[in-house]
């Protein structure tokens, strides 16, 4: 393996290691967007219902509609409760480097929030 290829394995890993403990605690940690107040995350069978069910949006559509706002790779993607609706809660690795969370409506597609 090259130099190249350790040092993305190296980012790799660190990310990994970064992002494990926020898994744990997904479901009981509040997710702050555009406005304020705890939501609470779905689990894959709750969120696979919804989409099946037409309630929300895949998670590919919301990528689309975010990608011309904020690209780079996805790495976490959660599916929240927020207020009367649904929010996907991106977390994306830009290009530049940096991390930035996105809050895009369920349902509509839109951009809510990004910090």
């Amino acid at each position: 393996m090259g130099i190249a290829g350790r040092a993305s394995a190296a980012t790799f890993l660190a990310l990994a290691v970064t992002l494990a403990p926020a898994r744990a605690q997904e479901v009981a940690r509040p997710v702050h967007g555009a406005d304020s107040g705890p939501r609470a995350c779905l689990n894959q069978k709750e969120r696979r219902a919804l989409v099946e069910n037409g309630a929300v949006m895949q998670l590919a559509a919301a990528l689309n509609a975010v990608r011309p706002h904020v690209p780079g790779t996805l790495v976490r993607a959660r599916l929240c409760r927020r207020g009367e609706g649904f929010a996907y809660v991106l977390t994306v690795l830009g290009h530049d480097g940096k991390v930035t969370r996105v809050v895009v409506d369920a349902v509509k597609g839109s951009l809510v929030g990004e910090r």
